[in-house]
């Protein structure tokens, strides 16, 4: 349904979508299996016990044809009215305007949730993620390298979460290529809550995906099959600072499952947030530290972009950051290599971190940011 109305497909389609959609123990799988055998929903509903029977489990099969639940019919009311707003749309599986590249994965969803510029889920999108408590320089790559990647015509999708997807959905929308956030709630919720005026500001100039149906609230299990259509929209992913146990390395497996492209940025080997780059790399990621890299891999013209790396600060740079170099440091030890007091170099170091030249990381260590 690809139009602010339900006048394209009918009432009648969309609460048979609305209705397999919600069938309980029929996922994207057996679903897609079923659309294989029967065609459009309608068929599907309208199948007899035997045919049905040749396709899913009988169990299964019984419960197709039993009479549509209240919550069908609660949400096709909800959706219809979701609907009437502008700028909202349904993309069923038989919708031209539904992305290819989502048919290349082994369960796409019957239903995709838009808000905003659909037609930004079927152009070239380079996914960029990472760490939810990134660093700040973290957080000032992801910025800087979706930014670049947008102004060369790439779209940038991820996730919505705070930290480094935050900050690539910023980059994005000051490109050309736009952003696209894929969210693991009903379109028509805002996860996290802090996210919500970039929420709004991707929705008027990019585009919010979920598959989802609408009202459905956040729930652990909603986001690593979100990461899956992360993967799935987009050509490459770079992964930006991943613990060793992070999410993104979910989408990153699957990314490489998919036949996409894995990038990830090198970090510090004593920092905790690089372990699961370093991870990837070891694995066949590529390494990046430019935006060219990943153009090159993509085989993408680039266009002239302001360099990722922050320019130089004017002032002259405090003995004290070639002291700490480029690793996390504690004070102690920092006090041993400058022969500093401890309350000078407090002094020093506060000064620092208020230039934005310093970051206060947890542990009481503290790391060059430029």
């Amino acid at each position: 349904m690809h139009a602010n109305s339900a006048s394209e497909q009918g009432v009648g389609e969309l609460a048979s979508w609305l209705r397999l959609q919600l069938l309980p123990g029929v996922g994207p799988v057996a679903a897609r299996a079923l659309l294989a055998r029967f065609g459009l929903p309608q068929g599907i509903f309208s199948a007899s016990f035997e045919a049905l029977r040749e396709v899913v489990p009988a169990g299964l099969a019984r419960t197709i044809l039993l009479p549509p639940k209240p919550v069908a019919n609660s949400q096709l009311d909800l959706t219809l009215q979701w609907l009437e707003r502008p700028g909202n749309a349904v993309l069923t599986l038989a919708d031209g305007a539904y992305p290819l590249q989502l048919l290349e994965i082994p369960d796409p969803p019957l239903l995709l949730y838009v808000r905003g510029r659909p037609e930004l889920l079927s152009r070239p999108c380079v996914a960029v993620i990472g760490s939810r408590n990134a660093s700040a320089q973290g957080m000032q790559n992801a910025a800087a390298f979706a930014e670049a990647l947008s102004r060369s015509g790439l779209t940038i999708v991820s996730g919505l979460a705070l930290g480094i997807d935050t900050h690539a959905h910023e980059g994005g929308l000051r490109g050309e290529g736009g952003t696209v956030a894929v969210i693991g709630t009903g379109a028509d919720l805002v996860y996290p809550r802090r996210n919500l005026d970039l929420a709004q500001r991707i929705a008027a100039q990019g585009c919010i995906v979920s598959e989802y149906a609408l009202g459905l609230p956040a729930m652990p299990s909603n986001f690593p099959r979100r990461n899956r259509l992360i993967s799935g929209l987009a050509r490459g992913v770079l992964v930006i600072e991943a613990a060793a146990q992070s999410g993104s390395l979910i989408t990153a497996r699957l990314a490489g499952e998919y036949g996409r492209d894995v990038y990830a940025l090198p970090g510090s080997i004593h920092s905790t947030l690089a372990k699961g780059c370093h991870a990837l790399i070891k694995q066949g990621a590529k390494l990046v530290d430019s935006v060219d890299d990943v153009l090159q891999e993509l085989r993408w013209p680039g266009v002239d972009v302001a360099p990722v790396s922050s320019p130089a600060p004017a002032a002259p740079l405090s003995p004290l950051l070639g002291v700490l170099g480029y690793d996390p440091c504690d004070t102690d030890t920092l006090a041993a290599r400058s022969s500093l007091a401890i309350p000078v170099l407090m002094g020093e170091l506060l000064a620092l971190e208020m230039a934005g030249l310093v970051e206060r990381m947890p542990g009481g260590l503290f790391q060059r940011c430029k």
